[in-house]
């Protein structure tokens, strides 16, 4: 399809071409093909006629059109002069036809392609020129005196009138197409105009959007910055709080040992006071006692001084004796109250988490539940701590018997700085216990609650690797 495009535009590219250039182009490649064939069919016709006079004529005709076929792929400048002549070659060669032959052999009738010719070949001044010769040249053949024709003046004026409805349908379907022409160009123009603009509107908008993602971008950059820098803030918030819990814990943990090695001293001073005979058996004794109270104290110390090791290894750990440590700490805030705690032993249960951080939260739960019990004045307050292994995972419950949470709070107990401890909550302590099982033990951390207790569960991998 494209090579038969570049032959009707004479081996140029039409898309370099004006439509009314290629248009011209088109037209004269068309008319050399269509008129070359009408001359070889009257020659074939003649040769049968025995009419070599004609013959030699359409023979000239058609090395002419062959020649003027290969002048206009030469060069652009020569279309219109080609249009000229091939014009006025088929001027001649019809008015011959009508001047030389009889109506019978039919040849005049070549004459209504004519105004096809004069119409497409030449602009319209030109073309009514031409058309004007012709015409006249058609009215005078009864009437000059030069060439004896053989139509009767009724003849040529009925020739001339079909002509001339023939030429009035060419030029208004010439006007058509022109007009449907120009139309298709000015909306092919108004169409290149939109995709132009539209180019510039898309270039805009894409240039507006990568603007507008930089500054997202750089947004998001500076939101997430702030959220890790709000994370240090509460993490740290929350280890003071609990170290401030510790040293509470520690305070109750040592005032009993200190004040039991208070008393022994002082007993062991006053009978030296009165002169007491001392036995060395209960000296031996009152040491040994405030030795293993001592022993007591630095133990405690050690335990405390392992939870707050900022080590972040792995420790293989039985479970019980995790959820043990845990406890402990919390056995000085339940020594004079009315709160069981029951610690259900697993089945030796190995695990390998972060003992600490793990220790934090299971300790954090307790104490919660330790604050909500404290509350309630009756007999059966109950604490319970329960291990279950569920495959690689395994699920530890911290239950109550206080009543439940409410609806209002339970959607918020583990938002940063949501308390329902008034002044002597941080609002910490759930939120952190939260980060530390998802971020850093890649587990899960949930609370299901009743007008009975409330029950928290945490999910972790037995092993972390």
């Amino acid at each position: 399809m494209k090579k038969l495009n570049y032959f009707f535009t004479s081996g140029i590219d039409p898309n370099s071409m004006s439509e009314e250039l290629k248009s011209q182009y088109q037209m004269l490649n068309i008319g050399f093909i269509l008129s070359s064939i009408g001359l070889i069919f009257g020659m074939v016709t003649n040769y049968l006629k025995g009419d070599l006079d004609l013959i030699c004529m359409e023979i000239t005709l058609v090395c002419i059109n062959v020649t003027l076929f290969f002048l206009l792929r030469k060069s652009k400048t020569y279309s219109e002069c080609i249009a000229t002549i091939f014009t006025a070659l088929f001027t001649m060669f019809f008015l011959y036809l009508m001047y030389h032959y009889h109506p019978a052999d039919m040849k005049h009738v070549w004459l209504f392609t004519y105004p096809i010719i004069v119409l497409y070949y030449q602009e319209l001044r030109k073309a009514l020129l031409w058309l004007f010769f012709v015409c006249f040249m058609i009215l005078i053949a009864p009437f000059q005196p030069f060439v004896e024709i053989l139509y009767t003046p009724y003849q040529s004026f009925y020739i001339l009138f079909v002509v001339l409805i023939v030429a009035s349908t060419m030029y208004f379907y010439k006007v058509k197409i022109n007009e449907a022409r120009k139309l298709i160009i000015d909306q092919k123009e108004q169409l290149l105009s939109f995709n132009k603009k539209l180019e510039e509107e898309v270039k805009l908008k894409t240039s507006e959007l990568r603007d507008i993602n930089e500054s997202l971008e750089i947004t998001v950059e500076q939101k997430i910055e702030e959220l890790i820098q709000k994370d240090r803030l509460i993490s740290a918030q929350s280890k003071q709080a609990v170290m401030g819990e510790m040293i509470t814990m520690i305070a109750h943990q040592w005032r009993q040992p200190l004040s039991t090695i208070t008393l022994q001293i002082s007993d062991y001073q006053f009978k030296q006071l009165f002169r007491e005979n001392i036995k060395e058996r209960a000296i031996d004794k009152t040491l040994a006692e405030i030795s293993d109270t001592i022993m007591y104290l630095s133990n405690t110390i050690d335990d405390f001084q392992t939870y707050f090791h900022p080590n972040k290894k792995t420790t293989e750990i039985e479970i019980d004796e995790l959820l043990q440590k845990a406890v402990n700490f919390t056995l000085p805030r339940l020594k004079n109250s009315k709160i069981n705690i029951d610690l259900k032993k697993g089945d030796n249960i190995v695990v390998k988490v972060y003992m600490n951080e793990l220790i934090q939260v299971i300790l954090n739960l307790l104490n919660n539940a330790i604050d909500a019990l404290s509350e309630i004045d009756r007999e059966d307050l109950k604490l319970a701590i329960d291990v279950k292994e569920m495959g690689e995972k395994i699920l530890i419950t911290v239950s109550d018997n206080a009543g439940g949470i409410s609806d209002e709070v339970i959607n918020k107990i583990f938002e940063p700085y949501f308390s329902t401890k008034g002044k002597n909550g941080t609002g910490l302590g759930l939120y952190m216990s939260q980060m530390i099982i998802q971020k850093q033990f890649n587990g899960n951390i949930s609370v299901n609650s009743s007008e009975n207790g409330s029950t928290f569960i945490v999910e972790i991998p037995k092993i972390i690797s």
